[in-house]
């Protein structure tokens, strides 16, 4: 019975390779006596050959991660909106009221939602490279240990072929019964423990192809759901252009001066103080984003603490052109702008011989990047070796510095709020200087706070969810 339970169980699992017995199992003749006893042929626990080194579990859960995130690439190619969700988004963003208090908090309801999805992306990839690491350590595994289970197939075959003979009904067989007795005891226990350990293999083999065909179904919906909702932001983001492009000429001026300012800039310092001394629009807002400061400052203890009691009891005046609240207030409360791994944090090692002086995140490509903290945009442009950088003015004398960015779709001069969409990651790593030295391909996103003009390591400011280790940290 254990010869056709084993086979129907190699058989079901696809494993066809196990099922091919030793050539001289299959031609061997019909024996008798004591030879045909199965134990000088089949010791299941006959020591293997030299084995392998075992495989870095790091170095191969990466492999498998960077093939999983291949395949990911090659779905999303496949996956497009049918034209009646398309027509269903369009309607229902031509609806909404088009004031730009509306759209905007259309826009960071959106920019949430999506960040939401990527993050389940994100989840979902490292769940499927966990899942195939699994696989490949359980085929190894069956594969490695081909010949002994060949063995013990080959072996209850042999036994098949020729019994031991009966002692009631050949009583001159005694002596062979007896010898066939005792080395079946030995022999059928190892047999039986063999057995037992392929069909669990099999069994979690089968277990883990279910939960990572059931794991890409779901991807395949959160994908679908994440493109979906990346339509819906780009219509938002063309609606709210139209509100507030008041004078295209003059925005368009505006970008070509501070282009000519970021290229005589050598520092970032140098190009906050250009940027807020130079542009019209960034000088303006600045400067009444200091009045707004300055009159919070004059308020009455009893004032200030109504005001914080209303602006945490539901969400702040979109028509505020100061942050919402002092951010030297927001530690712990801030939520990182992109979803993704984080691969170096404020004092590693740089790559360059240097500490960094902010932190780098790794993320899926088209990410949305949005404001971590209200703030004024400073500057939204291409700066050195940084790539596509956004500066905003968060009060207090902090600045936070994002760059790495594929496109921009904010501008300077303007007041954003937190969680609002600032920019899109691209399809891979952006060449700068704060990208050097990772062992990623994948976009890179740059975050520096800078406190007066000097950096400062930024962790204090996120949520816990958000300070888990780099990948780089023992």
């Amino acid at each position: 019975m254990i010869l056709p339970l084993l086979a129907a169980g190699l058989t079901a699992a696809a494993v066809p390779s196990l099922l091919p017995l030793p050539s001289r199992a299959q031609d061997a003749p019909a024996q008798s006596g004591d030879e045909a006893t199965p134990a000088p042929a089949a010791p299941p626990t006959t020591p293997q050959a030299a084995e392998a080194p075992p495989p870095d579990p790091a170095a191969e859960l990466a492999k498998k991660r960077d093939e999983t995130r291949a395949e990911l690439d090659a779905l999303s190619k496949t996956i497009n909106l049918s034209s009646d969700k398309v027509n269903e988004l369009e309607k229902s963003i031509a609806d909404l009221d088009k004031s730009s208090t509306t759209i905007r908090q259309a826009l960071i309801d959106s920019a949430a939602r999506r960040k939401t999805l990527e993050k389940q992306i994100l989840d979902s990839e490292k769940k499927l490279a966990d899942l195939g690491v699994k696989e490949d350590g359980i085929r190894r595994s069956l594969h490695d240990r081909r010949g002994l289970l060949a063995e013990v197939l080959a072996a209850l075959q042999r036994m098949g072929r020729n019994p031991p003979p009966a002692l009631l009904v050949t009583p001159n067989d005694a002596l062979a019964s007896v010898r066939s007795a005792i080395l079946l005891g030995a022999v059928v226990p190892g047999m039986r423990k063999e057995t037992d350990k392929l069909a669990a293999d099999l069994t979690n083999l089968a277990a883990l192809q279910a939960a990572s065909t059931k794991e890409r179904a779901d991807l395949t919906a959160t994908m679908t759901n994440g493109i979906e909702e990346e339509r819906r932001m780009d219509l938002l983001l063309a609606e709210n252009d139209k509100l507030s492009r008041s004078n295209a000429a003059e925005l368009e001026a505006e970008k070509k001066h501070s282009e000519e300012l970021a290229g005589k800039a050598t520092t970032l310092e140098g190009l906050v103080a250009s940027m807020e001394s130079e542009i019209s629009s960034v000088r303006d807002a600045a400067e009444a984003a200091r009045r707004e400061e300055e009159n919070r400052k004059l308020l009455t203890d009893e004032q200030r603490a109504q005001a914080k009691a209303l602006a945490d009891s539901g969400v702040p005046d979109k028509n505020r052109i100061a942050p919402a609240y002092p951010f030297g207030e927001l530690k712990a409360k801030l939520e990182l702008p992109v979803a993704g791994d984080i691969l170096r944090q404020f004092g590693d090692a740089d790559g360059t011989g240097h500490e960094a002086m902010g932190m780098t995140l790794a993320t899926n490509p088209d990410s949305v990047v949005t404001a971590p903290a209200d703030g004024l945009v400073v500057y939204a442009g291409a700066f050195r070796s940084y790539g596509q950088m956004i500066i905003l003015d968060t009060g207090d004398g902090y600045h936070l510095v994002l760059s790495g960015m594929d496109t921009i779709s904010t501008r300077q001069g303007k007041f954003v709020f937190a969680g609002e969409p600032l920019a899109a990651m691209g399809a891979k790593r952006v060449a700068s200087a704060t990208a050097l030295a990772l062992e990623t391909n994948l976009p890179t996103l740059y975050i520096e706070f800078r406190k007066d003009g000097k950096p400062v390591d930024s962790r204090p400011w996120w949520t816990a969810k958000d300070t888990g280790k780099a990948r780089n940290d023992s």
